[in-house]
């Protein structure tokens, strides 16, 4: 039940409240169920209604309580009590099955969103360790199991108190019969509780399989285009068959160990029934009416306490997803980036790297670096690939900290820095553009409600791509598809350029951004950059002449170290291709 106190911890409040509700109505129900016994005396004509006696102390007090009230015991004062007992029973039980909904709802939406939030505010290297997929199946499969767990879990206390109120009914009434039944009826549960266990298997191997699939999915559909264009989609399908083949035999698992938990508590309970039947009237010499109530209250308490272990079982079944969202929230928390800067300060003279040291693990990536970069002019970083480039950036943007120097920031130490000041200020296009499945207006603004279709049209004109928009037949609107694959790739690369520009930054970064441009393009990209020289500050990772060729300052960076070189490199050699040369493909 470790998992039901972690709940109640959490949503103290709601829990108190279903669990009040719950009590209250096994009490009127209690207070209701006490009039069956005299109801069903004055029934066979065991007594009449003015000399009524009760075996039980539970129908005593009732008549008690009748009497001080100067009310007539009858079959229509009785039936009175009992439809009272169950209307308000009903009442609070709606309450708080009502509550219980509610919280389900309020557990998920809690679950996600710190999920979530846990997620945006890990540091960058986090995510360089992380599936999207696995990320992705936690926010939507494991929040869902996780909060039904819940469901589960309060369902079972529902059950579990109501069993209670008849068994303390049922024990004023014979107190032998009562604890003999309770502990038959006990030992059948715990023999059968190998079923809950085998559940609990099949469930969290149900989570690590989810986890699985919806990765190799999620990877599988990004490089789908690939696969088809090289008729190897059966790879992915090879891949994703196994684990769809496992996920369906731990359902399978599941599935029958509930049907087999549900198929044998009824018969067995139900021959509990009869042996306490026969044993109550031929061998214990109970009265028919004690016999008939206490057989209605027994047979209550039996069928609450096998709902209890199947939704118990329920629970079970959903458990490790929670505990998996649980991990996964720890991991991200425990990698949560932590800014400790207060400063906020604009890029006003420079922005300088000095005697920058970094590395992967063992592999060392940056030694020694130390670079300018003036405010309101255009640098350009080439150099070969894996010389640390985008780690370069990484640097600038904070996303990744020196192990030794400083990024300064107009002589001030980007540490001492609010580092979601500095990132507001900073525009940025990756590489590998990544669109909404949505209108080009939203992929610009973000969901920005500060950013008008002004705004968006002008970042689009920066970017050289308005007059493609415009001529779209709803413009700014038209949706882009999936990932963007509805436009071309250097269409893709413009619009997020316009992204960039559209909240006016002061540092821009373009990391290898029209590689996928034609030289037309490429040429009204630079002209562009020309344009914002002065008005903001550029930072370009290339390997495309035309941007180095726009740059005021050029640095190659090799070796861990930068050179600023006074012309253009030969972007061919040593580290590119000869595009004279070209490149041999083997004859089949």
């Amino acid at each position: 039940m470790r998992l039901m106190v972690h709940f109640a911890r959490s949503y103290p409040w709601q829990t108190l409240m279903m669990l009040v509700a719950l009590m209250a109505a096994g009490i009127f129900e209690g207070v209701g169920l006490t009039a069956l016994l005299p109801l069903l005396q004055i029934a066979v004509d065991t007594n009449t209604a003015a000399g009524l006696t009760s075996g039980s102390r539970s129908g005593e007090t009732m008549l008690n309580v009748l009497a001080f009230m100067g009310v007539q015991p009858s079959v229509e004062s009785l039936l009175v009590i009992i439809m009272t007992g169950v209307l308000l029973k009903s009442a609070l039980v709606l309450l708080a099955n009502k509550k219980v909904g509610y919280t389900v709802a309020h557990v998920a939406t809690d679950l996600r969103l710190t999920l979530l939030r846990s997620l945006l505010n890990a540091r960058w290297e986090y995510f360089l360790n992380q599936r999207v997929g696995s990320l992705a199946n936690a926010a939507a499969s494991e929040v869902m199991r996780a909060s039904n767990a819940y469901l589960f879990g309060a369902t079972a206390a529902a059950f579990f108190i109501q069993a209670i109120v008849y068994s303390l009914v049922a024990l004023t009434i014979n107190w032998q019969a009562t604890c003999a039944a309770l502990a038959a009826a006990l030992l059948v549960l715990m023999m059968l509780n190998w079923l809950v266990r085998m559940t609990n298997r099949a469930g969290s191997k149900q989570t690590r399989l989810l986890q699985s699939l919806l990765a190799r999915l999620t990877d599988s559909l990004h490089s789908v285009k690939p696969l088809k264009a090289m008729g190897r989609e059966n790879l992915a399908d090879a891949l994703l068959q196994s684990d769809t083949h496992k996920l369906n035999k731990a359902l399978r698992k599941q599935v029958f160990s509930k049907a087999a938990l549900k198929g044998v508590q009824e018969p067995i309970l139900t021959l509990l029934v009869v042996i306490g039947l026969y044993l109550s009237l031929v061998s214990w010499k109970i009265e028919l009416p004690t016999v008939m109530v206490l057989t209605f209250l027994l047979v209550r308490v039996l069928v609450q306490l096998s709902k209890v272990q199947r939704q118990y079982q329920e629970m079970q079944g959903c458990e490790s997803a929670y505990w998996s969202l649980q991990e996964k929230i720890c991991g991200a928390e425990a990698e949560k980036e932590v800014s400790t800067g207060t400063r906020d300060l604009h890029l006003e003279t420079q922005l300088r790297l000095e005697n920058i040291h970094f590395s992967y693990g063992e592999i060392p990536i940056l030694a020694g670096l130390s670079l300018d970069i003036l405010a309101g002019t255009f640098t350009a970083i080439v150099g070969p690939s894996g010389a640390g480039k985008t780690t370069l950036v990484d640097l600038v943007t904070g996303l990744l900290r020196p192990q030794q120097g400083k990024v300064l920031l107009d002589g001030v130490s980007l540490e001492d820095i609010d580092l979601m000041t500095w990132r507001r200020q900073i525009g940025y296009v990756p590489q590998d553009i990544m669109l909404l499945h949505d209108s080009i207006r939203t992929n610009i603004t973000l969901g920005d409600d500060s950013l008008t279709d002004h705004d968006v049209e002008d970042a689009l004109r920066a970017a050289g791509v308005w007059d493609f928009v415009n001529a779209l037949p709803e413009g700014i609107y038209n949706t882009v598809g999936e990932r963007g694959t509805k436009i071309s790739g250097g269409q893709r690369q413009r619009i997020a350029i316009a992204r960039a520009l559209a909240h006016r930054p002061r540092l821009l970064i373009l990391d290898e951004a029209t590689s996928a441009l034609d030289p037309e393009s490429e040429r009204a990209i630079c002209r562009t950059m020309h344009e914002l020289r002065g008005q903001l500050t550029l930072l370009s990772i290339s390997h495309r002449p035309a941007l180095v060729e726009a740059a005021d300052q050029v640095y190659l960076l090799e070796g861990g170290r930068v050179v600023e070189v006074s012309s253009p490199p030969n972007l061919a050699e040593p580290y590119g291709e000869d595009p004279k040369r070209g490149i041999e493909v083997p004859t089949p």
